[in-house]
């Protein structure tokens, strides 16, 4: 029966190291596939993360808790929301929200709901920078808002992921009858302080017209980078009617959706 036992072991083993011998160099090894997994638990708790920040930018902007909002911002971060221009450092993204919005705290009255829809969240290869495209549907005394956004984050050295770009362009602003019948113009620097330390990124018009944001990331089935159609796009960088914005037209038909997000057009 010892003798048995011996054998069988001794068949085993070198049935084993025939197997191992009969396996591709590329096979992974235990420790190899602990830390891939590892790499990918990692990466699905990041985009959790970058996905739970947006997320709380959102109920900030609700209840106008602008300090703490502004603190899920980096420092050097960006912020450009409708054609307002854009914003530098979180300390100017923290006076842009109180100037133009008021002080912190919630009002009586007001009414402000900011959901946020349809992300998708991608991370960079060395886990230090994400993207995040999505939706946000804005209910407020105004009226109604539909900005879509497309968003960078960097993980700082506390492990914590914060804003670095907030881009907001808006696909629509209107008054409680509706957007088909009470359309509104995009905002344009000098419509409210603060006034901004860039002008925009991106020249477009809202509602009638529309402008397809570009996509940070490729069509996920065929890999091709997504350009978008296009109708007549132009913001009002200025007033309708001044020669800044006749300017500002033509600058907008050269933006083709194949330059990166938040960067001027090529050409």
């Amino acid at each position: 029966m010892i003798m048995k036992k011996i054998l069988k072991t001794i068949s085993l083993s070198a049935f084993s190291a025939a197997l191992l011998a009969a396996a591709p160099a590329s096979a992974q090894t235990a420790a190899e596939k602990l830390d891939a997994l590892d790499k990918r638990i990692t990466r699905l708790e990041d985009m959790n993360q970058i996905e739970r920040v947006q997320r709380t930018y959102g109920y900030f902007v609700d209840k106008s808790q602008w300090t703490p909002l502004s603190k899920l911002f980096s420092e050097d971060a960006t912020l450009e929301i409708g054609g307002k221009g854009i914003f530098l450092g979180q300390d100017r993204v923290l006076e842009y929200m109180q100037t133009a919005f008021g002080p912190d705290g919630t009002k009586p009255g007001v009414l402000a709901n900011h959901m946020q829809f349809q992300p998708i969240v991608d991370i960079s290869p060395d886990g230090k920078t994400g993207w995040a495209r999505s939706r946000a549907y804005v209910m407020s005394n105004g009226g109604w808002g539909l900005p879509l956004y497309e968003n960078a984050y960097e993980k700082g050295e506390d492990g914590k992921w914060r804003i670095s770009r907030l881009t907001g362009p808006f696909t629509m602003y209107a008054g409680w009858e509706g957007w088909g019948k009470t359309a509104l113009n995009n905002t344009w620097p000098d419509k409210f302080d603060p006034p901004p330390d860039l002008p925009p990124s991106v020249i477009y018009l809202t509602y009638p017209a529309y402008y397809i944001v570009p996509f940070h990331y490729p069509n996920p089935v065929t890999g091709e980078a997504l350009i978008p159609d296009r109708d007549e796009v132009g913001a009002y960088h200025r007033p309708p009617g001044t020669p800044e914005q006749e300017k500002a037209l033509a600058t907008g038909q050269m933006e083709d959706g194949t330059q990166p997000i938040a960067e001027p057009p090529k050409d």
